[in-house]
C-alpha cells in the first residue's frame, strides 16, 4: 500500500486587496468626464438667426464656401441659407466642441453682412478679444446734404487714403457705409481709431489727424 505524500508548495491565487482608507481621510475624489457642449444644453438645438440686406446677397453667393467651411468642419455649427425668409440660420449640433461657438459664428456671419471680408471677419472666429462696433456721423455732429458729403469724404480721403492710414496705425478694419461707420478690432484699437475718425467729422484736417494718430499708435506699441 502505497502512501499519498502531501503536496511540498501550493500556488495560492494573489487578490489585489482593497485600498485602505484611514480613519478620518477623505475617500478619493472622483473622476468625471467633462461635459460637451451639447450635454450643457440639457440637449437642446440653440439656434441664431442673421439677417441678408439686400446689397450684400450677391456678395454671399460668391462667398458662402468661404463661409461655410469654417463654420461647418472647424467650428461644428451648422448652417444654412434660407431663401425664403433672406436670412443665414445656424444651429449646434451633438459634437459641437464648445457651445460659444454658436455666438461666435453669428457674429462672423453679422461681420460679412456689414460689409467687411471673409479674410477679415474670420479672425472673430480664432481670437477672442475682437469684436464690431458701429456708430452714425449724426452721433458725432448733425450734418446734412453737402456736409454730410464732404465729411463722408474727408474719412475716407483721396482714394481711401486716409481710411487705410487709420486701419494701419489702429490695427483695425473699417467699413464706410453711406453715413454708417463699422469697426472691427480689440477695444483699444477701435478706441483710438474711433477718436481719429470722430477728429475728422468734426472738422480737423487730416494732418494733424495723422500726427496724433502717429503718438498714440506709438505709445500703443509700447504698451504692448
Amino acid at each position: 500500500m502505497q502512501s499519498k505524500e502531501a503536496p511540498t508548495s501550493m500556488d495560492v491565487e494573489a487578490v489585489p486587496s482593497a485600498p485602505k482608507v484611514e480613519f478620518g481621510s477623505l475617500p478619493m475624489k472622483p473622476k468625471f468626464k467633462p461635459l460637451s457642449a451639447h450635454e450643457m444644453s440639457d440637449g437642446q438645438v440653440q439656434f441664431r438667426k442673421v439677417n441678408v440686406p439686400p446689397h450684400r446677397f450677391s456678395p454671399l453667393k460668391k462667398a458662402w464656401m468661404e463661409i461655410y467651411t469654417p463654420v461647418y468642419e472647424q467650428m461644428k455649427i451648422d448652417i444654412r441659407m434660407n431663401l425664403k425668409a433672406r436670412r443665414v440660420e445656424l444651429k449646434t449640433r451633438t459634437d459641437t466642441p464648445d457651445i460659444s461657438n454658436l455666438q461666435k459664428c453669428a457674429d462672423f456671419v453679422h461681420a460679412f453682412m456689414l460689409g467687411f471680408d471673409v479674410i477679415d471677419a474670420i479672425a472673430l472666429l480664432r481670437l477672442d478679444e475682437l469684436y464690431v462696433e458701429s456708430f452714425e456721423i449724426k452721433d458725432v455732429k448733425t450734418l446734412r446734404g453737402e456736409h454730410l458729403s464732404r465729411a463722408i469724404g474727408r474719412l475716407s480721403g483721396k482714394g481711401g487714403k486716409t481710411k487705410f492710414a487709420i486701419e494701419n496705425a489702429t490695427k483695425t478694419r473699417i467699413v464706410i457705409a453711406d453715413s454708417k461707420i463699422h469697426m472691427l478690432g480689440s477695444y483699444k484699437n477701435i478706441r483710438v481709431a474711433r477718436d481719429s475718425l470722430c477728429n475728422l467729422i468734426l472738422g480737423s484736417p487730416a494732418g494733424k489727424v495723422y500726427s496724433k494718430l502717429r503718438a498714440v499708435s506709438a505709445r500703443l506699441a509700447e504698451s504692448l
